[in-house]
């Protein structure tokens, strides 16, 4: 890839890294859970713009912050501008591909104001510059999880048979939260490792009260929580072991509900 075309995707998509398979496993979870409801129930082709959509509503996100985050801040008029072609664009996508979709579905509507107030506090932490606040990191959480409510309704799914599968994506990515935090940011901070390790150590109990064998996983997410901080793993590493972690929880909800 040649070195403008790196700029251009470093300039497009969002550094954010850890957040794509957190976009991801709750949406294909949804997808696929729907499955086994009747005949017409499961993937749909509808889900495709959905996910579009889904993945440009982000992007545009992203870079409205970050484009008011640095009106507020930078002395370079040219820092907040270079977020307004992408933000105007993926905002051209998310229409294009969501917009016709009310039509047949006009409760996705219902979906995006329950996901709203939580855009709102992104907004406010991105332009305090406070972005990699706690509270900050947990309300981007809970609608990408809530995503697999709304693909499984779409794929014909009842909504109660999604409650317990994103209960425990939001058990998972909430924890990743401060997990990842003790792995970079907050490395050689005790209070977050014990903040981390004691969110993990109740996860367990509560991932058993909505299946046993679930359990089972968030043992092993504590054990990853517990003994990996402090061993000087690799920023890049500490991203695989992330994508592993939530491709395992993918697996087991699909196994398990």
């Amino acid at each position: 890839m040649s070195r403008k075309k790196r700029g251009a995707r470093h300039t497009w998509l969002p550094n954010q890294h850890g957040a794509w398979a957190m976009l991801a496993v709750p949406f294909a979870a949804g997808v696929f859970l729907g499955h086994g409801h009747g005949p017409e129930a499961g993937p749909r082709w509808v889900h495709l713009p959905l996910f579009a959509a889904w993945l440009a509503g982000y992007v545009t996100a992203f870079h409205a912050q970050q484009w008011l985050r640095l009106r507020r801040l930078s002395r370079n008029p040219r820092a907040p501008r270079r977020h307004v072609r992408p933000a105007l664009v993926s905002a051209a996508v998310s229409a294009a591909c969501g917009v016709p979709l009310l039509f047949a579905y006009p409760w996705l509507l219902l979906a995006a104001v329950c996901a709203a107030p939580f855009v709102a506090v992104n907004t406010y932490y991105a332009w305090r510059n406070k972005e990699r606040a706690l509270v900050n990191g947990v309300a981007a959480v809970v609608p990408a999880c809530g995503m697999l409510l709304v693909t499984l309704r779409m794929g014909g799914g009842p909504l109660a048979d999604g409650l317990r599968p994103a209960l425990a994506c939001l058990l998972f990515f909430a924890g990743t939260v401060p997990y990842v935090k003790t792995m970079i940011r907050e490395r050689g901070s005790r209070a977050y490792y014990r903040a981390s390790v004691a969110y993990h150590v109740l996860a367990v109990p509560a991932a058993y009260a909505l299946s046993p064998w679930l359990a089972v996983l968030f043992t092993v997410f504590l054990a990853r929580a517990a003994l990996l901080p402090g061993r000087g793993v690799k920023v890049a590493v500490v991203g695989a072991v992330e994508v592993v972690g939530a491709a395992v929880l993918l697996a087991g909800l699909l196994l398990l509900f």
